[in-house]
């Protein structure tokens, strides 16, 4: 009964982590250098990502009835948890780019947004920018037509002057007034 106690706290701890997460990635860091394990925890920490290593019978506690049981499968062999609840995608993006150095670094599977993807999946998720630079892509996209519409005006009133405005709104007037005889005459036939 006491060592079922000793774990509980520790599964609670895990609980807590992932309550809000959006993303929770695992991986198996056998092979990396201590070097490379600081490096890495300073990689993910900077991203705001939580990075603990946990006795996998402990995550299969903490993960059952969660969004986050589809990892169970992946729990075997040493495993580590990267768990992200602002951005979804910046586990994924922040393991990748690190395994790229450290090829000992595997990603097994992992939770993005409730969906469970295995290795493969997670490495498509890891190819998406973040929120921040999909934002800024998305804001260049829509200022874009704007500046064009505001250099052309530019150049217009640079090169016409008052007239160059001027001239649009004088091609109505004319079409109205030819219009206007028109109109008269089925009139004048009654």
């Amino acid at each position: 009964m006491a060592k079922v106690e000793l774990k509980q706290p520790i599964v609670d701890e895990i609980s807590a982590k992932i309550k809000d997460a959006q993303s929770v990635v695992l991986v198996d860091y056998r092979g990396l250098t201590v070097e490379q394990d600081t490096q890495l925890r300073k990689n993910l920490r900077e991203a705001g990502i939580v990075y603990k290593v946990y006795k996998n019978t402990f995550m299969t506690r903490a993960f059952k009835d969660t969004a986050f049981e589809g990892l169970t499968q992946y729990l075997e062999g040493p495993s580590a948890v990267a768990i992200s609840t602002e951005d979804a995608t910046a586990p994924a993006r922040v393991l990748a780019e690190f395994a790229k150095k450290a090829d000992k670094l595997e990603i097994k599977g992992g939770v993005v947004e409730g969906t469970v993807y295995d290795a493969k999946g997670m490495a498509s998720i890891a190819s998406i920018p973040s929120r921040d630079v999909l934002i800024s892509r998305l804001l260049g996209s829509m200022q874009s037509p704007i500046t064009n519409f505001a250099r052309v005006m530019n150049q217009l009133a640079e090169k016409g002057g008052a007239s160059a405005c001027e001239a649009p709104a004088a091609a109505p007037a004319e079409e109205t007034a030819a219009e206007a005889p028109a109109a008269e005459e089925p009139a004048q036939a009654e």
